[in-house]
């Protein structure tokens, strides 16, 4: 599968985002910026979520912590919920 790469510098030119913001997010392991002769890209697989949290950071003042805290808030509301539907669905072929 071939991987699209974007441009760090040219993504936060684009998106009026601090490079300091994506090394955040890079440190706290919400993205993956990939190293390629002396330049860094971000996979485009990331790019939905790092507009995501470039919304909640520079819309909603959240920091790179409470974003990383938030993430993880959503991801184990989406695991459960999708336990739920499978629980829903064994009930009623109980039923």
């Amino acid at each position: 599968m071939e991987r699209n790469l974007i441009l760090v510098e040219e993504y936060c030119t684009n998106c009026s985002v601090e490079t300091s913001f994506i090394d955040s997010l890079e440190e706290l392991g919400l993205i993956e910026v990939i190293e390629m002769e002396r330049q860094r890209f971000i996979d485009d697989a990331f790019v939905p979520d790092l507009e995501k949290f470039t919304a909640w950071h520079y819309d909603l003042d959240i920091s790179p912590a409470g974003i990383d805290t938030i993430h993880q808030l959503l991801q184990r509301m989406e695991s459960m919920q999708h336990e739920i539907d499978d629980l829903k669905r064994r009930l009623r072929f109980f039923d």
